[in-house]
């Protein structure tokens, strides 16, 4: 199928270059939570930003230089992003749902930049949209590795990963099977992300554990010493 359908891709810079901005953005902000100095704030953004796309460039695709280190465009969405959240990490509590908003508009996006950038490089179906997704977790993936948290994508939690999931195969499916344009399947794609996403968020949608393992039962207290009245 992969034969039949990605010379046809050529896909919007602008997803891409959004997408990072709103992961590099995310990323300083866990910096500024942490008061990391001025390196720690732009390595977090970096990472944050185009880390889903170096993993895809560098560890799958195998092109040459990914494009996050070819384009200079990202390093100044990522310096954007770093700027935006010193700017207005005091008032980051009142821009919460906005930040949850933006962060579900980068996950779908960076979902179909994946799946788009796999299927022109020859890839088929179900690994374009697995590098798809690994494109939309990738970058916080990595961030959470390096502030030493257990990363979120392994956790139980509210529905995230398979968000992006839902996205990249919406995308496919409309390029394959209803023969959209590559903008009107990634801006649907998106949009069905986001709409996911966003329910997730409202009525707290969770994913669990596959097996719960009950916790080991506590051993039995040792006999008291016998009562000297009986």
């Amino acid at each position: 199928m992969a034969g039949q359908i990605h010379d046809q891709f050529t896909f919007p810079i602008y997803f891409d270059l959004s997408a990072t901005f709103l992961y590099a953005l995310t990323g300083a902000l866990v910096a500024i939570r942490r008061q990391y100095d001025i390196i720690g704030l732009f390595v977090l953004a970096l990472v944050s930003g185009v880390g889903g796309g170096l993993m895809r460039d560098s560890i799958f695709i195998q092109s040459g230089p990914p494009l996050a280190i070819k384009d200079e465009r990202y390093l100044y969405v990522v310096i954007a992003g770093c700027l935006a959240a010193a700017l207005f990490s005091h008032r980051m509590d009142r821009l919460q749902k906005v930040i949850l908003f933006a962060d579900a508009l980068g996950l779908g996006a960076y979902a179909v930049v994946g799946v788009s950038r796999s299927l022109n490089a020859g890839f088929a179906v179900l690994p374009a949209i697995m590098i798809g997704v690994i494109n939309a977790s990738g970058g916080g993936l990595l961030r959470d590795v390096l502030v030493r948290d257990e990363p979120l994508l392994f956790k139980p939690g509210q529905v995230y990963v398979l968000a992006a999931l839902a996205g990249a195969g919406l995308f496919v499916l409309l390029l394959t099977q209803f023969h959209q344009t590559v903008e009107t399947a990634g801006l649907l794609a998106v949009g069905a992300t986001f709409l996911v996403r966003l329910l997730a968020i409202i009525f707290n949608w969770k994913t669990v554990a596959v097996v719960r393992i009950p916790p080991p039962t506590p051993p039995a207290p040792p006999p008291g010493p016998p009562n000297p009245s009986t």
